[in-house]
């Protein structure tokens, strides 16, 4: 038996449990549905005779988040199964989240935009540099949370795979 629990933004978190055989439990309650996919990351549910339409708007399995698009709604999840229950039992999981030392460049380029300065605190996604590469602008994202340290380039720099780019404290 895999047991998630699933946390909606302003809903109280839910206990998925799936049964060998294929039996879903929401709650505690069965949980039955009708699911088509329809390409692209879009599906039609039936559930309890109505349609839903859905759309897979970003998975990330790392951080265990989802976010669709439910009947034009957007909805977020965060999954977690029953290590991370557990640690959040034992009150251990903030010591699990991996602490960003630092922004390396992921291919070589040029620094064409530089959005962040020293003493900024940024959230996970946030722009930070815009790197060209290849007639293509990259814009390099916040990894996670963290203060910006210390900026290791200027704009119109050159730089090589894997040098850093930016150090946070």
């Amino acid at each position: 038996m895999l047991q998630i629990q699933l946390a909606a933004a302003a809903q109280p978190p839910q206990e998925v449990d799936y049964q060998p055989g294929g039996a879903v439990t929401l709650g505690g309650q069965p949980f039955a549905w009708d699911l088509t996919p329809l390409g692209d990351g879009r599906y039609h549910i039936l559930y309890q005779n109505r349609s839903y339409n859905a759309e897979l708007l970003e998975i990330d399995y790392s951080a265990k988040t989802v976010a669709l698009k439910l009947n034009g709604q957007r909805l977020e999840f965060q999954a977690k199964d029953r290590l991370d229950l557990l640690l959040d039992k034992m009150g251990l999981s903030a010591a699990v989240s991996t602490k960003v030392n630092e922004l390396k460049a992921p291919m070589p380029g040029l620094i064409v935009d530089v959005r962040v300065e020293p003493g900024q605190t940024v959230q996970k996604g946030d722009p930070l540099l815009v790197l060209e590469a290849m007639k293509m602008e990259n814009i390099l994202k916040a990894p996670g949370e963290g203060v910006v340290a210390a900026i290791k380039v200027s704009l119109r720099d050159n730089v090589t795979k894997g040098q850093v780019l930016i150090q946070f404290a």
